[in-house]
């Protein structure tokens, strides 16, 4: 299992997260602020096996792409998104207080 920490231009954060789930993508979104990138982003959390890492970064682009094509290519912005893959594979997981650890 691995974790994409996906920070997006909020240009296309609305078309993602629908199109995203449309496509049966698990995925948590976080409202944030701050400079890490820059201002202007959401930053989506996507679990995902290993095998399907590279369909989910097609599928990514393919939307931004899609999107622009629709709406116009917005100018400012400098990227459409990026991305890290971090492995979840040994992630400790918290249960309640019946179920243990």
């Amino acid at each position: 299992m691995k974790l994409m920490i996906c920070i997006v231009n909020n240009f296309y954060t609305a078309e993602i997260e629908k199109r995203m789930k449309n496509k049966g993508y698990r995925m948590t979104e976080l409202s944030s602020s701050g400079g890490f990138i820059k201002k202007g982003s959401t930053t989506f959390l996507f679990g995902v096996q290993e095998e399907n890492v590279e369909q989910l970064k097609t599928d990514l682009k393919s939307i931004c792409t899609a999107y622009e094509s629709k709406k116009g290519k917005q100018s400012e912005a400098p990227r459409r998104f990026t991305f890290f893959i971090l492995s979840a594979e040994n992630a400790p997981f918290l249960r309640d207080a019946a179920g243990g650890s």
